[in-house]
């Protein structure tokens, strides 16, 4: 049996736009009701989000019996983490809050087996569908989705740096936690924040690095594609959940004669 494509960072690579959604509600059911709509990839978070290692399974079992892809943010840069997700079938990771060359490298590594890196071996995993995917070694490095999450100004400042080292897929943004490095917590969309990001991206586009983030406004989502963004979430299950619920409730009450 031999290893299957990751449509997502095959993508990435061709400079193809991906539509994403963010993952939070740690729930196989919900994840597999989201699996079927569509989107290019999907962000199962663990850094805000009160999944553990099984139901990230569950969430990845859901996601595999669809078109969309799974990526996995681990809760911090460890390399025991990420052996464990990435034997668990993850195809893609997002390292949170990467500040340097050293981290970036740091967190490559962790995905790479030796002398590339320092992931451990087990040949009976779910990444290996149990040992019988026998090209897994010679061919994960290709298909596995590195993804550099950015965080601060710092982190901005050396972008290119950090895209650049071997093994990254693409740079995120995260624009509440820049928001809140430049004093502006609270403020995401402010725009001497997105100035930042948008200048940042534009000196990552022009090097060729596959670049995303996440905005919970479809518009912006749309703007920032057709910009040159590559990977955008438009939007997360939580905001979805709580939005309508309630907008239906406000429209149902707005509609009931006052006694």
């Amino acid at each position: 049996m031999k290893l299957e494509q990751n449509p997502f960072t095959q993508s990435l690579a061709k400079g193809e736009k991906q539509v994403g959604l963010w993952v939070s509600l740690s729930s196989p059911f919900s994840a597999e009701l989201i699996a079927h709509a569509g989107y290019d990839w999907a962000l199962v978070d663990m850094e805000h989000a009160p999944n553990d290692y099984f139901s990230v399974l569950g969430q990845l079992q859901a996601f595999a019996a669809s078109k969309t892809t799974a990526i996995v943010r681990p809760e911090w840069n460890d390399p025991v983490v990420v052996k464990r997700l990435l034997d668990l079938g993850a195809q893609g990771l997002l390292f949170p809050m990467i500040q340097n060359v050293e981290e970036a490298k740091k967190a490559v590594a962790s995905t790479r087996y030796p002398p590339h890196g320092n992931r451990g071996v087990s040949a009976a995993t779910r990444a290996t569908k149990f040992g019988r995917v026998t090209d897994y070694i010679d061919r994960v490095d290709d298909e596995m989705a590195v993804l550099l999450q950015l965080e601060t100004v710092a982190a901005l400042d050396k972008s290119e740096e950090i895209g650049a080292v071997k093994g990254v897929s693409g740079i995120f943004f995260g624009p509440a936690d820049i928001a809140a490095d430049m004093g502006k917590v609270g403020k995401t969309m402010d725009a001497d924040v997105w100035d930042k990001i948008r200048q940042t991206a534009k000196k990552l586009i022009a090097m060729g690095i596959p670049v995303g983030t996440l905005v919970l406004d479809p518009d912006l989502a749309a703007e920032l594609i057709n910009d040159g963004f590559t990977f955008v979430a438009c939007g997360s299950d939580i905001s979805l959940l709580a939005k309508s619920s309630d907008a239906l409730l406000a429209n149902v009450k707005g509609k009931i004669d006052e006694c």
